[in-house]
């Protein structure tokens, strides 16, 4: 006699039960959605980083060899990719994070606007010219956006209604890819785009985001993104260090998101000005930025990960570099054009901990630094547990997690005193 399990899953049953509209037909082809999006995710995330990197070389070759030209051509780009953005994707402004989690609320309609394939298409093209334009954005937000729009499409091509759930391990699922980190992409579904979470989270969504921080390590390699530091503080140094790192550069975040909140949803005159005229506004940011990058011979350009690996492994950095990058990024960020900031944020994050080396010169550098950088990103992002699981694995610092835990916890707190609201969640706001 035959085995009926052999036979039940013969090629013609398997493609009956992907035809079939009955209840374990839906689930069984909503297991098939969210495993495909999540190898898609890996993959499309791998090619994204390649051509932003290269798109960031390109720009790096043009402004040395024209080290004025970009007094130009970067205000000149910042207005003609928000007038493009306005005009075809407004959906694809700003960061990606937001628009996932604006999308949580009704995913059925979010396929067709703000994780739509048209969108998102956009996104990656626009956020490929804003570095090209030497704009300090990275590619980690706009990843979540594409993530969430290609586990949308695969729920559609095996029609089956996508949920909330879904949308938030999608967005997710783009974190880990870009970062290379698995885990923290867990933490960020649960921490940041789920909060107050009102939706079960199954073994298989959660499944979904290993699975593509896989696939992405597969494709581009068992890579650690700074490099394996493995840095470690003495408890006496942790014991100063970390109360200054945590106030200090969560309160730094809290400002550096209130002045974003403030753009984008207050009612002062240069809100008004700014949405009444924004290819002029853009322009304007374009020229802070620019005058910025050239006069700090290109340290603020793009997403600072150059800069943010010096420091980290104790190369000596002018104190100006964290104030400047946190002005670069302001600008772009405030601009209206695609890209997002966690880069940028780690790169100012570090230029904070630079800071701090100068208050503790004998102390360990990197320790110092990574200590900054978890500070200033959670003050901004106001998610502790991810930036220090995000900071321990692109460094490999497992050794200074106990520090790094207390220094995120106190940069939360100040943060809250200095921004009341979360950035992402009230940028969200701007998106329903």
């Amino acid at each position: 006699m035959p085995d009926q399990r052999i036979r039940r899953w013969t090629p013609h049953r398997f493609r009956a039960l992907l035809r079939s509209r009955g209840p374990t037909s839906v689930r069984f082809r909503r297991r098939i959605a969210v495993i495909t999006g999540a190898i898609a995710i890996g993959i499309v995330a791998v090619l994204f980083a390649e051509a932003s990197d290269e798109m960031g070389l390109l720009f790096s070759g043009y402004a040395r060899r024209w080290h004025w030209l970009p007094l130009v051509t970067t205000p000149l780009g910042f207005m003609a990719l928000v007038w493009v953005t306005r005009r075809v994707v407004p959906l694809a402004r700003g960061s990606g994070i937001p628009q996932v989690m604006a999308a949580r609320a009704d995913p059925q309609a979010a396929i067709g606007g703000l994780i739509a394939v048209k969108t998102v298409v956009g996104k990656v093209v626009l956020t490929m010219g804003a570095v090209l334009c030497g704009a300090s954005v990275g590619r980690e937000g706009p990843t979540v956006q594409i993530a969430a729009a290609v586990m949308g499409v695969s729920h559609r091509l095996l029609r089956v209604p996508l949920q909330g759930a879904v949308v938030i391990a999608g967005g997710a699922a783009g974190v880990a890819a870009a970062f290379n980190t698995p885990l923290a992409g867990v933490l960020f579904a649960i921490e940041e785009l789920a909060a107050a979470y009102e939706q079960k989270v199954t073994l298989l969504v959660l499944s979904s985001i290993v699975i593509a921080g896989m696939v992405a390590q597969t494709l581009s390699g068992d890579y650690i993104y700074f490099g394996a530091i493995g840095a470690h503080m003495p408890l006496a140094s942790a014991l100063l260090v970390v109360p200054v790192a945590g106030l200090a550069g969560g309160a730094f975040g809290g400002l550096f998101s209130r002045i974003v909140l403030g753009l984008a949803s207050g009612r002062h005159a240069v809100t008004r000005w700014s949405k009444a005229h924004p290819v002029a506004f853009a322009g304007l940011c374009g020229v802070a930025v620019a005058v910025l990058g050239v006069f700090t011979a290109g340290l603020t350009w793009g997403t600072g990960y150059s800069a943010a690996r010096a420091m980290i492994v104790g190369v000596d950095a002018p104190l100006w570099f964290g104030p400047a990058k946190a002005l670069a990024t302001l600008a772009t960020a405030v601009a209206g054009l695609p890209g997002g900031i966690f880069a940028p944020s780690l790169a100012v994050g570090a230029g904070v901990g630079n800071l701090l080396h100068a208050v503790f010169p004998n102390d360990p550098a990197g320790a110092v630094v990574i200590l900054g950088m978890v500070a200033y990103f959670a003050g901004v992002v106001r998610a502790p547990l991810t930036a220090v699981i995000i900071l321990s694995e692109t460094t490999a610092s497992r050794g200074l997690l106990l520090p790094m835990f207390a220094t995120a916890f106190l940069a939360d707190w100040a943060s809250q005193l200095a921004c009341r609201e979360k950035l992402y969640h009230g940028l969200a706001q701007t998106f329903r």
